[in-house]
């Protein structure tokens, strides 16, 4: 906030939740005088229900930053979800890593309804992938399908667009990079008081409105509090699930974007009056 105002910016989330509307607590989305302060883009795209991956958010972002250089400001893009990042500023002609959440969905339904029924849904999305698969390959079926749950685009396509860039784009990249010490106590802060702003009402509002089982309601946050209503785990067993799932994503993040060629790494906060000075002179050596 502090730099769009300094750098007369606009914030585009880089947040693979903040897509859905109605999810605003869980997800830390910005509040009503937040968005008045400083135009905020890519938040409730769509509905919980709804699929959205990083290829449809990358394409809108790319959309939301000609408009926003157009009005002569500067787009500023803030989030951690690495795929949505990559996607943006390497596009995907690499297919994204294992998801052992997508992974264990897949086995159960599975065991459910059999893997020919996995296999048929897939033959409804990437047609040509499931021709070069057998019906009770497992393994095979449900990484095409993982392909295209992460990101929107079957396995065979990205196949095909494996020399395909994005449109280049000139970017001053900072990464806070703190350590767990760090993490974990304002990780837990921040779950305490996102539940004293009602989280739990707001999952509660959208079970009601028939999102349970929504492939959204199964982000941090919701899916412990799911299981809380559900009757699985006590109110408080749910909350220090909620943290302790949050530090491991924190772990996972911090992995990822080491991976990611990034202009400034830092484990200090950083005074916005300092950065702005740097992105302006890096502006200017730029133009």
């Amino acid at each position: 906030m502090a730099l769009a105002e300094a750098l007369g910016g606009e914030i585009l989330a880089c947040d693979s939740m903040q897509v859905y509307r109605g999810m605003d607590i869980g997800t830390a989305k910005p509040g009503a005088a937040e968005r008045a302060a400083v135009p905020h883009h890519l938040l409730d795209l769509v509905s919980p229900d709804e699929q959205f991956h990083a290829a449809a958010w990358a394409a809108e972002a790319h959309k939301v930053i000609k408009e926003v250089e157009a009005h002569g400001r500067l787009p500023i893009i803030v989030g951690g979800t690495g795929l949505y990042y990559r996607a943006l500023v390497r596009g995907l002609f690499e297919a994204p890593r294992p998801d052992k959440e997508i992974r264990a969905r897949h086995l159960a339904e599975a065991e459910e309804k059999g893997v020919p029924s996995l296999h048929e849904r897939l033959r409804a999305v990437d047609p040509e992938a499931a021709a070069h698969i057998l019906p009770g390959d497992l393994v095979r079926t449900s990484r095409a399908l993982e392909v295209y749950e992460q990101t929107g685009i079957t396995i065979t396509e990205l196949r095909r667009r494996k020399a395909v860039a994005p449109p280049p784009l000139r970017l001053f990249s900072v990464l806070l990079d703190f350590d767990m010490a760090h993490l974990r106590p304002r990780i837990a802060e921040r779950v305490d008081s996102m539940m004293a702003a009602g989280f739990l009402a707001e999952v509660q509002g959208l079970r009601a409105s028939g999102y349970s089982h929504a492939r959204s309601m199964r982000a941090l946050g919701y899916k412990q509090l799911g299981q809380h209503l559900d009757g699985l785990l006590s109110l408080a067993d749910a909350v220090t699930a909620i943290k302790s799932a949050t530090a491991a994503y924190a772990r996972r993040q911090r992995t990822w974007f080491r991976r990611e060629q990034i202009r400034l790494r830092t484990q200090e906060l950083l005074r916005p009056s300092a950065l702005a000075g740097l992105i302006r002179g890096w502006m200017a050596d730029e133009c």
